[in-house]
């Protein structure tokens, strides 16, 4: 199916972006609730707002979709 789509038309507020995070950049406070890993998963806002951190990437977009929100890989 080739249909056209405008870009400029979606919802660009709904976009959330998924990313590693490692745990040694993060205040001492959150690193101790790490459990010992070395990186943990964020989800920001296209804004670049830091809305969540999560133990591991299927969470992160779990929590991105049940709040309606879609997900996109940031490498």
């Amino acid at each position: 199916m080739n249909t056209p789509f405008d870009l400029h038309d979606a919802d660009q507020d709904r976009i959330v972006y998924i990313r590693p995070v490692d745990v040694a950049e993060l205040p001492e406070d959150v690193r101790t609730q790490a459990e010992g890993r070395d990186h943990v998963y964020a989800v920001h806002s296209a804004a670049g707002e830091r809305l969540a951190l999560v133990a591991d990437r299927k969470l992160a977009f779990i929590l991105a979709r049940q709040n309606d929100f879609a997900p996109v890989n940031v490498h």
